[in-house]
This record gives C-alpha cells, structure tokens and sequence, in this order.
C-alpha cells in the first residue's frame, strides 16, 4: 500500500521547511503527498520575509478536492496561518476518522513568528482532534502558558496537555541546552512513569494517556542545516502511522529519518540551512531493504572501491575492515576472512525474525546486539549464502567512527 498524506501547512519558498519538506518527506518514505497550502512565505536559510495566509475557503477547497477523490490515510498539520483557518480545518477534519499528527508551529528556526496569539489559542480544537502534538520546547510553553524552567515542569506539561486534550504528545528536547534536554535512557524504551535525565544528550519523550512514557536520546548534531526539522519529523511520524505503525514505532523511525537527513546537509545558505531528505534512501521503510553487503578482502580491495567511485566511511588501525558508501547509500563493506554476506534491514528486526520463524525459517541466530551499534539475526539461503537482517538507524552510514573526511 502506499499511504496517502495529506499535509496542511504553508510553503516554504526556500525549500528547506513547510509543505516543500513535507513533501520530500513523504516521498523519500515511499507515500504519495497531498497537500493543503494554509500560507504563502517568502524566506531562506536567514529568515522569513513576508507572509500571506491564503484564504480558509481556499484552504477547505483544497481538503475537500484531496479527500473526495484520492482519500487519506494521515493527515499533518504544521503552520495554520491564521485563526479563522485554525477553525475552518478544524470543523472539516472533526468527520473524518484519520489520524492527524499536528505540529503546532508557531516559529521559525530563524525565530521569526509564525502564528500570531489568535491563531494559538485556536490551536486547542486541533490539538483535541489529533492523535499525537509534536511541540519543541518554546511552543510546549507558549501552549500550557507559562515558562517550563525545569526538566520536571516540561514533563509535566507534556502530561497536562496529554490529559487535556486525550491525544499524545511529543515534547521535542532539541531547543534545549543539553544538559536540561534528556529525559530517556535507551531509544524506543517504554515506561511507566516520566523517564528520568540523562545530561549531556538530545532527546525527546513520547505520554500517551492515561500515563504511558516512551523515550529517546542522541547525542547532537553539530551542524546548523536545522531549517525544517520539526515539520520533516511530523510528516516521516504521519506516513508510518498511515503505514500501520503504533505512534511510538513511528516517532522512533521518524527520528532517525530527520538525524539522517541533517548528517546528509547540503549546506546550502548563510543561515538555518536545509535539511538532506533526497539522500536518505536505504535506511528506512516498508519490508527488508538490501543495502549493505560484506565481502572477503585482499590487499588491494581498498584501493579498488574508492577506484570504482565508493567513498570509504570506516577503516580500522590493522586494516583488516573497511567499509564503502556508493551512491544511492548502500553500502559495502570488504573484511579479512569473511563469508559473503548480504544484509537486510528491517524496520522491527524482532517482528520480522518472529514472522519467519512462524513461516518455518531457522535462524543461525535471533536477534543480538553488537558492539557496532546493529542489532543482527542471521541465517542461511537455501543454496548456502549467508544472510544478515538487522537495524542499525543512522549507524550504518554514520557511526560515531565515521572517517572525518567523509
């Protein structure tokens, strides 16, 4: 199935945020986006220049003409461009039975405004009709009213407003200093109460009523190509909900999607530049994807990749590893001794080994985490070659040891 996406938000002229990386989003994560544009802006990587909502019976046209004939399986909602809009889409998505994931946006990374105080107290209705709100830190407290000074009070910010409006909420830690930001121990670990700090990373944390904590953390990125992060998130959460994903499934694969696509920044502009999302191809989506491949290495099989146009990521000091990333991000990897190897990367590796096993596939061995940061299950073809399916996020391409020159 491809999902469809209807996303209402604004256009972003310089491509790095709005309905343009919403788009580029959905694509890139194999749905088809709609879209429903709420504003018009003028802006770059420095700032946003000019503003012009487009009319709300504009905006409801735009709905109806998607929904009547294509349908929906999500919807996301970034900026909303004004009251009277917040209301009118409102009053149309109260009949349809879709999720919605709504980022209430109300700044620009260049910290220009982007909803007035009208259009956010209208944001209430939204948020009731939402399956999940994905607020940063700023719009968090613009949202329950008051300054959020402490890890404690954001928490449970995140939990009145969870209560309040019965949808979950994700409270992004990415405009926080870090050692206020993180609340999580391991990515995807599920809790019963508020997940206690873990200083020094980025992170953000999932309550889903009546009191159900899903955390994440990541070191930061060092990199000012941020333009775009909270919609790109939004939208990657909209189309594996729409893909069938439980909310916390979809927040841990959209999550790597935007650090992925911050690591592949063009670098374009003076300022908060765009995002990468045309690089990230391999790494996330429906089924097993075959994007990484070990073969036995000779003396000279270094020197041959990079000749052949691959661009090596990882060495070791007694030069028995290597590993190469072509263009398109497979990668490859040569190894002293190896067996050839193919590997598959599984969006939930224990689903998928549990599936094959009920299917009759004996596995070498279920899943295990490894030094390298994957986490592999292994077995054997029929006719004799080895198999690996694993997950491995942003550490196939981008590991910690990634050579700098890459």
């Amino acid at each position: 199935m491809t999902p469809r996406i209807l996303v209402i938000a604004g256009s972003d002229s310089g491509g790095g945020a709005g309905i343009q990386a919403d788009i580029k989003t959905v694509t890139m994560l194999g749905g088809h986006a709609m879209t429903a544009v709420t504003a018009i802006t003028a802006q770059n990587t420095l700032g946003v220049q000019a503003v012009m909502p487009v009319p709300a019976a504009m905006v409801l046209a735009q709905i109806d003409a998607c929904v009547a004939d294509i349908g929906v399986d999500a919807i996301k909602i970034g900026m909303i461009g004004s009251a009277e809009t917040a209301q009118a889409v409102a009053e149309r998505l109260a009949g349809l039975r879709v999720p919605i994931v709504f980022d209430p946006v109300m700044v620009a990374t260049s910290g220009d405004a982007l909803a007035d105080a009208d259009t956010i107290a209208a944001f209430g209705r939204l948020m009731r009709l939402a399956t999940l709100v994905t607020p940063n830190a700023p719009e968090l407290s613009a949202l329950v009213g008051r300054p959020l000074d402490s890890h404690a009070e954001r928490q449970k910010a995140a939990k009145e407003i969870a209560t309040r409006h019965q949808c979950a909420v994700l409270a992004k830690g990415g405009h926080l200093d870090p050692a206020d930001s993180a609340p999580a121990d391991t990515a995807g670990a599920m809790r019963l109460r508020p997940p206690a700090p873990a200083p020094a990373l980025i992170a953000d944390w999932l309550v889903m009523p009546p009191d159900e904590w899903h955390g994440w953390s990541a070191p930061r990125i060092d990199s000012a190509s941020t333009h775009g992060t909270g919609c790109t998130l939004a939208s990657a959460i909209a189309t594996g909900i729409a893909r069938g994903q439980d909310v916390p499934t979809a927040v841990e694969q959209a999550r790597v999607f935007v650090r992925l696509a911050i690591h592949d920044a063009p670098g374009f502009g003076a300022g908060h530049g765009p995002m990468g999302h045309q690089a990230v191809r391999l790494d996330l989506g429906p089924g097993a994807r075959l994007n990484q491949l070990t073969l036995p290495m000779a003396p000279a099989s270094e020197r041959f990749y990079r000749l052949l146009g691959l661009t090596q990521i990882v060495d070791t000091p007694d030069g028995h590893y290597a590993r190469f990333e072509a263009a398109g991000g497979a990668t490859l990897s040569v190894e002293q001794g190896a067996r050839p190897t193919a590997f598959f990367e599984c969006g939930d590796l224990d689903a998928q080994v549990a599936r094959l096993q009920a299917a009759g596939l004996v596995f070498d061995h279920l899943p295990v985490d490894q030094d390298w940061r994957w986490r592999e299950a292994r077995l054997t073809d029929p006719a004799g070659n080895a198999v690996c399916l694993y997950q491995a996020g942003e550490h196939r391409r981008y590991p910690p040891w990634r050579l700098p020159a890459a």
